[in-house]
This record gives structure tokens, C-alpha cells and sequence, in this order.
């Protein structure tokens, strides 16, 4: 179920990881959101130490002393609560990336907030996420720790038919809504050059990589806090893709976006790099394991992908 990698995967129960020694700090982290690990009385003691299961030793603490950047977590410790071990290891070095504050203590601990509620309304997800390492904003610390440019974060949820959403955040402050972050699985994996959710059948993962996921489906943004008194509907301020005329759906959420426009909530998307102009629009002529052709995009020039 973990996604691809280039080096050894290092098992800490709770969560996976892989890690880079070029940048110091995991290339993804792998962990489930579970309304069972959200139960519990362990504390978060922030008892940050380098990861001893390592070969090449990982990152220490005082590499980000002084730095203006937050020893941002990959595996939330809020994600962890079921018990003093599984804590704990949420603040090893490995689990660590350097975040701007006003990222880490903003809009990527909102989602984090978001999908525990919705692990505890719904049930269990799955969560990838790590750095970006484009456009870096320098190193960090005796060991050079990269800083990244961008992080991802990409959710599945198994139940029912199955759905996916992947977003990028950049290292900074976001004023904008979390749906503006939003983009295909397959952007992503293309920046990291990782494959995800490679046991999903050949057909699913297409379908649920290959488009950006429905917001409005996963009922987060749209609870109960965020409605309008009893009676006091609006008319939804979003724009309908078959007439391009307002939507005329009336909706009781004080963002004023009915549950169909949750994407266009706070306006023109941020805009993300591209992915790099090695990718090209033919598709990868390679056979994968399971007998059916890639669907992933051939590099410019070539009949294959980056992964082929």
C-alpha cells in the first residue's frame, strides 16, 4: 500500500517513511488516520531526537536552532494520541521538514485538524505526504537540511467505491482556502517521481489519480460550525461550468458556496510550478506488472516515463 521508493523503507509501526540523504528528511511518510489513534491520553512531551534506525544518521535537532523555520511534522503527534509510543516517534528527526511558521502553524495544521474530524465522522484514511524539493529556499544546520519549496499531502479514503485528493502547499503563509490547493495525484507523483497507491488495480488508480478530487465530497470544510443560522440561506456565489452564469442553488454555509462549488471557495487557485518540462503529453508505451499498459506521460523525446 506504501508508495515507491529508490531507498530503503524504514518501518516505525505507526507510520513509514523513506528517507533522503542528500535533503535530510523523508521524501514521504506513510500513516493512517484512524478514530481509534485519535483516542488517548499520551502527551505531547516535543522531546525532538535524531532517528537512530537511520543508517546514515539523520538530521538533529539543533539544525533547526536559529533557523526562523519550524521543525514541522510529516506524521501529525495529534494523529497519535492512542498511545506514549506512537507519540513519541511522531517527533523523531526523520519525521521533521522545515516549514516557514506561517505554513505549519496555519493552513497545513488546518488540514491536518480537517481530516482528523473527518476519521472520526466517516472512518480511516490513508495519508501520503513530504516536501517538494523544487524552487528550495536554501539549507538549514550542520547537516544541510534542504529547505523545501513546496509539500504535498494526498488522502485515500478506501471506503465505499473509493476516493482520492492530493494538494500542494507552498512553504509559506496561505491566505487563500485549502481548495485552492487542490490537484491531481498524478501532478504530484510526477514532481516526487513516486508511485503512491501502486496495489490499487490499474483501472482505479487512473481514475482516482488523474483528476483533481471533489472537495465537496469529502464533507470536511462544510460542517456544522461553518452554517448559517437556522432559515438564513443565500443564494451560492459559485459559477456553473455548463453555463458559466451563477449558480442558482441555495445554500446555508457562510462561505457562501454551495456543496457543489466547495473548489471555487476564495477564488483564483494559487499557482503551483508546472511539472517540469520533461513530461510531454504521449503516454508511457510500457507494459506494468499487472499485464496493462502505463498510464503514466512519456518524457519529451522518449515513448517512456520517468518510471519505465
Amino acid at each position: 500500500m506504501w508508495p515507491t521508493s529508490e531507498s530503503e523503507v524504514v518501518d516505525h509501526a505507526y507510520f513509514k517513511l523513506e528517507y533522503s540523504e542528500e535533503h535530510e528528511q523523508a521524501v514521504w511518510v506513510f500513516y493512517q488516520e484512524h478514530p481509534n489513534n485519535l483516542k488517548g491520553t499520551a502527551e505531547r512531551k516535543d522531546n525532538f531526537k535524531a532517528d537512530d534506525k537511520i543508517p546514515s544518521r539523520s538530521a538533529i535537532p539543533t539544525d533547526y536552532a536559529g533557523s526562523g523555520y519550524d521543525r514541522g511534522h510529516l506524521c501529525p503527534a495529534g494523529s497519535m494520541k492512542h498511545n506514549q509510543e506512537a507519540m513519541d516517534r511522531t517527533f523523531l528527526m526523520s519525521n521533521m521538514s522545515p516549514q516557514t511558521p506561517g505554513l505549519n502553524r496555519g493552513k497545513w495544521k488546518s488540514l491536518e485538524s480537517l481530516l482528523r474530524t473527518y476519521a472520526t465522522k466517516r472512518d480511516a484514511v490513508w495519508v501520503v505526504t513530504g516536501p517538494i524539493f523544487e524552487d528550495k529556499l536554501g539549507k538549514i544546520g550542520r547537516n544541510q537540511v534542504t529547505v523545501p519549496g513546496y509539500f504535498y499531502k494526498v488522502i485515500y479514503d478506501p471506503s465505499g467505491s473509493g476516493q482520492m485528493i492530493g494538494f500542494i502547499f507552498p512553504n509559506q503563509k496561505i491566505e487563500g482556502e485549502l481548495s485552492s490547493l487542490i490537484v491531481p495525484v498524478d501532478e504530484i507523483e510526477a514532481r516526487v517521481h513516486r508511485d503512491f497507491f501502486s496495489s490499487l488495480q490499474d483501472d482505479q488508480e487512473e481514475l482516482l489519480e488523474s483528476k483533481k478530487g471533489d472537495w465537496s465530497s469529502w464533507s470536511i470544510e462544510t460542517t456544522e460550525q461553518n452554517r448559517l443560522p437556522s432559515g438564513q440561506s443565500i443564494q451560492c456565489n459559485g459559477i456553473a461550468k455548463s453555463t458559466g452564469a451563477r449558480c442558482r442553488i441555495k445554500t446555508l454555509n457562510s462561505n457562501g458556496f454551495c456543496h457543489h462549488h466547495q473548489t471555487q471557495v476564495g477564488g483564483a487557485s494559487i499557482q503551483h510550478n508546472k511539472v517540469p518540462s520533461t513530461s510531454s503529453k504521449g503516454r508511457c508505451i510500457a507494459t506494468t506488472k499487472a499485464g496493462t499498459r502505463c498510464k503514466r506521460q512519456a518524457q519529451s523525446g522518449r515513448s517512456y516515463c520517468w518510471q519505465h
